[in-house]
């Protein structure tokens, strides 16, 4: 497992008015969306590209184009949607897939509720979208959902990360599989429930408000 933390003046900014409890919703939304296209900048460094020869208005050259099968992106419901679109505007021939996964508060055991992926993913590069890498347990049953079914590389791209979770994925997927984790910052640590701290909150209420 590889950790890039994303070291950018622009990327504090935003992730200190993130931070900010007095933030609204539709503010937190608009720069969840901008800090999520910085990250996607550090995220796509690997992105597998072909040659391709164009002619520009003055002469032929050889370009470079995302090379087949294309990206897959795929945001873990629901908070993680709200960094879909600053993903797809980086990569925006990729594919969308998405995956809706629920931690039980009391257990803290990860339910996997809705699935919209394909079958087979052999040789994609799989883009994971969660704002928050607390305990890790929903990214570590992400990420071996899409090794088993043949992924090539693994990215996930997080607001946020604790060192426990980090520490959690880290163990569980060793070596053996490439995965590259992409985060803003790694906060202090996690609290009595399982949230980040210093952190943001819960960062769906944050993005759509509380449902019941």
């Amino acid at each position: 497992m590889r950790l890039h933390i994303a070291n950018h003046p622009l990327i504090d900014h935003k992730l200190t008015v993130l931070r900010d409890e007095r933030t609204p919703s539709a503010i937190f939304r608009q720069l969840a969306d901008e800090l999520v296209t910085l990250l996607a900048y550090e995220a796509t460094r690997d992105v597998q590209v072909e040659d391709i020869k164009i002619k520009t208005p003055v002469a032929e050259t050889i370009g470079k184009r995302i090379s087949e099968p294309r990206p897959i992106v795929i945001p873990i419901l629901r908070a993680g949607l709200g960094m879909l679109e600053g993903m797809t505007r980086m990569i925006p021939t990729a594919e969308v897939g998405f995956l809706g996964m629920k931690r039980d508060e009391q257990t803290l055991a990860v339910e996997t509720y809705a699935n919209r992926l394909p079958d087979d993913l052999s040789g994609r590069h799989c883009f994971i979208l969660d704002p928050m890498l607390a305990t890790g347990h929903s990214m570590i049953a992400a990420i071996e959902y899409l090794l088993e079914r043949g992924a090539r590389e693994v990215t996930c791209i997080c607001l946020l990360a604790a060192p426990e979770g980090l520490k959690t994925v880290e163990e569980a997927v060793g070596e053996r599989a490439d995965v590259n984790i992409v985060t803003a910052s790694v906060d202090e640590r996690l609290n009595e429930h399982a949230y980040i701290v210093p952190g943001l909150g819960d960062a769906g209420d944050r993005l759509y408000g509380v449902v019941d």
